[in-house]
């Protein structure tokens, strides 16, 4: 501080914030990957720590392991549309250190990516299963054909050919079809599943009239 003619000057400054780019490019990266998923276009941050709701939206939504991060998802899904972002001021670390890491990011798209399978299929996994596995086993399929009419072909033309287990579109065939079954039966699996899951018909009633 310095006086001068009456008055009292002072200078101050702010340092800039630098954060590491193993930082920055992840997390703006997860940030613009879950507004994508889960179309809240206007929050940037959905790693804040700083988080309120009301108590009712709390309530309602189901939180376990790290899906903190995910709760205006969670509260969107549930039928709150009220949300909104308010600018934070953070302050600087002063003990310890980050445990942000490489670990938290392969993990946070990892629990992205079970809520957006829970949210678009948890109620009826028979339209990715089964389409994936009748995709797949028509690929199956189309192998088998093409090996049948390459054997027709060689035996009328050349009158021998060769095993057709030597046929690298046999073992295409047989992979494909053995994989597309088994999708198709785990979605067949999901849909008995989630057809008895008694918490299937439950709704959130906001008043009794």
């Amino acid at each position: 501080m310095i006086k001068e003619e009456g008055y009292d000057l002072v200078s101050g400054w702010k340092k800039k914030r630098y954060d590491p780019l193993s930082k920055t490019i992840p997390t703006k990266l997860f940030n613009a990957t879950v507004r994508a998923a889960s179309g809240i276009h206007n929050l940037h941050d959905f790693n804040c720590g700083l988080k309120a709701y009301r108590g009712e939206v709390v309530k309602h939504i189901e939180l376990y392991g790290d899906m903190h991060r995910y709760i205006p998802w969670l509260a969107k899904n549930a039928g709150y549309k009220k949300i909104g972002e308010k600018v934070v001021q953070h302050q600087a670390r002063k003990y310890g250190k980050t445990k942000f890491g490489l670990d938290r990011f392969v993990n946070g798209y990892l629990d992205l990516i079970t809520l957006w399978f829970l949210n678009k299929f948890g109620q009826k996994p028979m339209l990715i299963f089964g389409l994936w596995g009748t995709f797949i086993f028509m690929i199956g399929l189309l192998a088998v054909l093409f090996i049948i009419g390459h054997k027709i072909y060689v035996l009328y033309t050349a009158g021998t050919g060769t095993l057709i287990t030597s046929m690298p579109a046999f073992y295409v065939a047989l992979t494909s079809m053995v994989i597309g079954c088994q999708l198709f039966l785990a979605g067949f699996l999901g849909e008995l599943i989630s057809r008895t899951a008694q918490e299937r018909n439950k709704y959130d009633i906001a008043e009794t009239i």
